[in-house]
């Protein structure tokens, strides 16, 4: 087997094992078995209408969706300033200003999910929707500024003061220049944030209050039993996290505009 073949075997390998409890999941809420396990019953969408009807469900879907919107504004907004402010320092201070952002990145999930638990009483803040939209937005604002410096280092210096030498200031160059060059960029680091925001649990758990993320409610639900429901509304996450993830990929594999 030649080389090539092997690395797609592999590749594969690793696609089929890591779908495989996806595929189960989807495949037994799909069932009007009261419980979850094999032989399946027969194929329904019992429990997909059920979890639809639980306004629980409807609430912490929607609160989802609101923080991921939100929390993505925020990280690719503080992203791109990290990612400006660093082209402008001298290369010590640049790469100490990239170092301190790319802080929460490198901390453990459970680990930074307390100190911000910590930092957010700190500052009088309650938990609550907007402990985790700050949270969430922490987390995902390295993944921003990363990808928006990367796309700021190909930007031709010649566009920028061409701009400079027509009467634009910093301002007025960003604006013309800059951002009309990073519009997929932004907008690619928006779905990333929105991703993460989206599927977090460690963060939406400690920073969280009464109105819980989907994550934690189907973790909640979780501790009490294994039903169809729970598989079913699994089965809805997955769906809507999959579009995002597919517009991001579709971003990310589409040739970027100059």
């Amino acid at each position: 087997m030649s080389l090539g073949r092997l690395a797609a075997a592999c590749y594969w390998g690793a696609v089929l094992a890591l779908s495989l409890p996806l595929g189960l999941i989807v495949l037994t809420g799909l069932t009007d078995a009261t419980l979850v396990g094999f032989p399946l019953g027969r194929p329904s969408l019992r429990w997909h209408a059920a979890a639809l009807a639980d306004p629980a469900n409807a609430r912490a879907f929607l609160l989802s969706l609101a923080l991921a919107a939100a929390s993505a504004g925020l990280a690719a907004a503080a992203g791109t300033w990290i990612a400006l402010a660093s082209g402008m320092l001298r290369p010590g201070w640049r790469w100490l200003l990239l170092a301190g952002a790319l802080v929460p990145l490198a901390t453990p999930g459970i680990v930074h999910a307390i100190t911000l638990r910590i930092a957010i009483r700190a500052v009088g803040l309650d938990p609550g929707p907007l402990a985790v939209l700050l949270g969430h937005a922490v987390h995902a604002t390295p993944l921003a500024a990363l990808m928006v410096g990367a796309r700021l280092a190909t930007l031709p210096s010649e566009l920028v003061e061409a701009a400079q030498d027509l009467g634009a200031g910093p301002v007025g160059a960003f604006w013309l220049v800059k951002l009309p060059w990073l519009g997929r960029t932004l907008a690619g680091a928006a779905l990333l944030a929105a991703l993460n925001s989206f599927d977090d649990f460690v963060r939406s758990f400690f920073l969280g209050g009464y109105e819980p993320t989907l994550p934690v409610l189907i973790f909640a639900r979780l501790r009490s039993s294994l039903t169809p429901e729970i598989n079913a509304l699994a089965t809805l996450a997955l769906l809507a996290a999959g579009a995002i993830g597919a517009a991001l990929a579709w971003l990310l594999r589409a040739r970027p505009t100059a």
